[in-house]
């Protein structure tokens, strides 16, 4: 045991070996906290679409009256009204720019009246 505890061929621990390792280490962090990041950009992302998502639906009844008056068949309406909650995401808005001109519809001198 004591010839196996005091035999240094082999391994050698040098200062230099500690510091590659610990660039690594360091490295591999900063990659890892960017994945992260990430990460939970996109499922934040995620989130704000499912929050979007406006589960409102109506739909009307149906009646078929028979020849005695009596009805034949009614189907009731019903509706649901989805309200905003507090982890919903706020509706998209279309905002229209104003003070440039449409240049879809060509240069004046090009024969187009604006």
């Amino acid at each position: 045991m004591r010839k196996l505890f005091n035999d240094e061929a082999g391994f050698v621990i040098s200062a230099e070996l500690v510091l590659v390792l610990t660039i690594a280490v360091l490295g591999m962090v900063v990659g890892l906290v960017a994945v992260r990041d990430a990460i939970l950009n996109e499922m934040n992302d995620l989130s704000h679409a499912f929050g979007a998502i406006d589960q409102s639906f109506s739909y009307t009844g149906a009646f078929k009256d028979k020849n005695g008056g009596k009805p034949h068949g009614i189907v009731f309406g019903s509706g649901f009204r989805d309200r905003g909650d507090d982890c919903d995401c706020m509706p998209l808005e279309y905002l229209d720019t104003c003070g440039k001109a449409d240049s879809s519809s060509g240069a004046m001198n090009e024969g187009n009246q604006q």
